[in-house]
């Protein structure tokens, strides 16, 4: 069974509706559970829940130190390419927006790496847009091979691939991918992606499946905010990591909070989530799931970000560039705003005052080797 066929059991109203009726007796016995099932988190992501930030955010704080300690992991986006054949209206590489088309050459890309390799980087997210006959397979695979002795790690966050395409990357250094499904109420995803591939909800979203059959380290998914009601498309991101959860359960996941910025074009997002709201659905993934990882961008501000260090978040982007070329020539146009515009240094000096580690790399290709050879002999134990 894929995700694409347990969604189908489940109403978008309906769901809201649960989310909408919650009392503050409901949140109060979810706050009290040792184990919180998914009607649980219902609780912590409804209006009544937001009278509870204060203990949300102590036992959110605690969860978070138990799996992951005072740690915050840092990673960098190198855009390689705005060339886009999709037609997302709130995206400002949307195909219908008159914008200069760029893909990094090997010598550009070599350019922006002496960059972020002074920055202290180890980890790299390679992003592009949804255009494969400029940005594809043939060229993941070439960057993959150039910039991997650079890196620890390399994640990707490109359109979505089939799972032998995902297991040839995985086979040449793949880490992570982050796909996100934007939103998952299939009804309005359609005035949202107007064309292009993209606009295929059904195999975007069994994306993370494919993923999982081929034996990726790490799954980011998340919802874009803004495009929906965010506490329903909340719950369906959180039914989508548990269902992944317990059928790759080798598999580790990621969940992200990009709200929507500013960006080319004149898309004004239809909702609106607050500060205080984004604060309390931090906290719900956290008290809901304690080992999932949280990521928050430079999309957030600089005051928010630095008060979300205690709250939950286990990584962060910093010195963020969202064009092709941001980081040694700034020639194209961004892909959103970015908020945060502090260097990565700067991060690392504010996670530190408030006692936290700030992590360059976590990970070695050499642990998967490893680890894989430790599954063969049968010495490896899932915890």
């Amino acid at each position: 069974m894929s995700f694409n066929q347990v969604i189908n059991k489940y109403n978008w109203n309906d769901i809201k509706s649960k989310i909408y009726s919650r009392t503050a007796n409901d949140v109060e016995q979810a706050l009290s559970k040792q184990y919180r099932d998914i009607n649980d988190f219902i609780s912590l992501i409804s209006p009544a829940a937001s009278a509870f930030l204060e203990p949300m955010a102590q036992l959110s704080s605690k969860l978070t130190q138990k799996h992951f300690g005072k740690t915050i992991q840092l990673f960098i986006p190198l855009y390689l390419s705005n060339d886009c054949n999709n037609y997302c209206i709130y995206c400002g590489f949307n195909k219908s927006n008159a914008i200069e088309r760029i893909t990094l050459s090997k010598k550009q890309i070599l350019k922006e790496i002496e960059i972020i390799k002074q920055y202290g980087y180890k980890h790299i997210l390679l992003v592009t847009g949804d255009n494969p006959s400029v940005a594809g397979m043939d060229y993941l695979k070439e960057v993959m091979i150039l910039i991997r002795p650079y890196f620890s790690l390399i994640s990707i966050e490109v359109q979505p691939l089939d799972t032998d395409e995902y297991k040839e990357l995985i086979n040449i250094g793949l880490h992570s991918v982050y796909i996100y499904q934007e939103t998952y109420n299939k009804e309005s995803y359609r005035k949202y992606h107007q064309g292009g591939s993209k606009a295929d909800f059904d195999y975007r979203l069994e994306t993370p499946d494919r993923l999982g059959t081929a034996g990726i380290h790490r799954i980011g998914i998340g919802n874009l905010i803004g495009l929906e009601d965010w506490r329903t498309d909340a719950f369906f991101t959180a039914l989508h990591v548990k269902y992944l959860e317990k059928k790759y359960w080798k598999t580790k996941y990621s969940i992200s909070f990009p709200r929507l910025r500013p960006h080319e074009g004149v898309f004004v997002p239809p909702y609106s989530m607050t500060d205080k709201e984004l604060v309390q659905l931090i906290c719900a993934y956290r008290i809901f799931n304690g080992e999932v990882e949280l990521s928050l961008s430079v999309r957030e501000s600089s005051k928010f970000r630095d008060n979300a260090i205690k709250l939950g978040i286990t990584s962060m982007s910093a010195g963020s560039r969202t064009e092709p070329g941001g980081y040694s020539e700034r020639i194209a146009l961004r892909q959103f705003e970015v908020h945060d515009h502090r260097k990565p240094a700067e991060i690392v000096e504010m996670i530190k005052s408030q006692g936290y580690e700030a992590i360059w790399k976590d990970w070695d290709k050499n642990f998967f080797k490893l680890s894989k050879a430790n599954t063969q002999t049968k010495v490896w134990q899932r915890d």
